[in-house]
């Protein structure tokens, strides 16, 4: 049996298999070229970035940690397939209620963390969030950040670019909001939309969006030697679970306003943004901004996984509380 190639031509079943064998041999040389050079610099970066990006290896006394989050980062020379990940995988966990007390811990965590980062006023954290529509990205800032002290996280979400984004190259707006020193931004879409939407609807060819990354490899890079760590959750929801989401905004008066029209003609691309995603994590999930893919049916597990991996990076980062003036043990405040 044949298939048919992008030029409408075809192509025999073993020489398809023989590309996907050569694709899959080049998956090692891939993550090689899209590291940045190797000098005493970058080797120290990347070093310190491994430090966070693997927070198991330093804060989890009995490994693997539960939830088991590092079975979810894609490491870099390896080959992810969004069909290989199961999106309704819960572990032990079977309701939401086993593990309220569990979330609400990570929770605290984080907003304790937080508070230390933004006194460090050294470092930042992105978080970057996508999700085929449906998948989840509000109600998972929601559900993990309740308590955090909106001073220190900030959410940024990125539709069309206006006149003025579209005038500079495509990284240029998102840059603007990369996080300063002490802050959590969160990217509700990101620049990886510019390797997604665009892709997917031939906005624009391939020879434009396929360098790009190589452009984003290099731009998280350049944020991780500014001291920003990347955090980069896709979250899997399968298909016949995105039908039963927009039937539920249909159904319930208080949520139809999200539903719009456009949602069925994205649905219809369901194939080709599942191409697209896998793509784009296995080119940039790299050793200083890795990509986790999470398995997204079960919303409060979601919440679980990603509470736990942003805690975890969070303690491996061990911001602190900046030194106290001193003297101030001998101040005495006047009546």
């Amino acid at each position: 049996m044949a298939e048919r190639t992008r030029s409408g031509g075809t192509t025999s079943r073993g020489a398809a298999k023989a590309r996907a064998s050569r694709r899959d041999g080049e998956a090692t040389s891939r993550a090689t070229r899209r590291r940045p050079a190797t000098t005493a610099a970058t080797g120290k970066v990347l070093d310190q970035a491994n430090d966070v990006t693997h927070p198991e290896r330093s804060v989890v006394d009995e490994p693997p940690p539960a939830p088991d989050y590092p079975r979810f980062r894609v490491e870099p020379g390896t080959r992810m397939r969004l069909a290989d990940v199961d999106p309704d995988e819960s572990e032990g966990y079977a309701r939401k209620k086993d593990v309220n007390d569990e979330l609400k811990r990570h929770r605290d965590r984080i907003t304790d963390l937080q508070g230390r980062l933004y006194g460090e006023q050294k470092r930042s954290l992105l978080i970057v969030l996508q999700a085929m529509d449906t998948g989840g990205k509000d109600g998972t800032i929601k559900g993990v950040f309740q308590g955090v002290n909106p001073q220190g996280c900030q959410v940024w979400s990125f539709k069309a670019p206006s006149n003025e984004e579209a005038a500079h190259d495509f990284l240029w707006r998102y840059h603007q909001k990369a996080p300063p020193k002490g802050m959590i931004h969160i990217f509700n879409r990101s620049h990886y939309e510019d390797v997604l939407i665009v892709r997917v609807k031939d906005l624009v060819p391939e020879s434009v969006w396929r360098p790009r990354y190589e452009a984003i490899n290099q731009f998280e890079y350049a944020l991780t030697a500014d001291g920003v760590t990347v955090l980069k959750f896709f979250l899997h929801i399968s298909r016949d679970e995105q039908k039963r989401r927009l039937e539920s905004r249909l159904a319930d008066p208080d949520k139809r306003w999200k539903f719009s029209s456009n949602d069925l003609k994205e649905r219809a691309y369901w194939d080709d943004y599942q191409a697209a995603f896998e793509d784009a994590v296995n080119e940039c999930s790299t050793a200083y901004a890795p990509w986790y893919v999470i398995p997204a049916n079960k919303k409060w597990y979601r919440n679980l996984v990603v509470a736990r991996t942003i805690a975890d990076t969070l303690e491996a980062m061990n911001p602190k509380f900046p030194a106290a003036e001193k003297g101030l043990d001998k101040i005495e405040i006047p009546d």
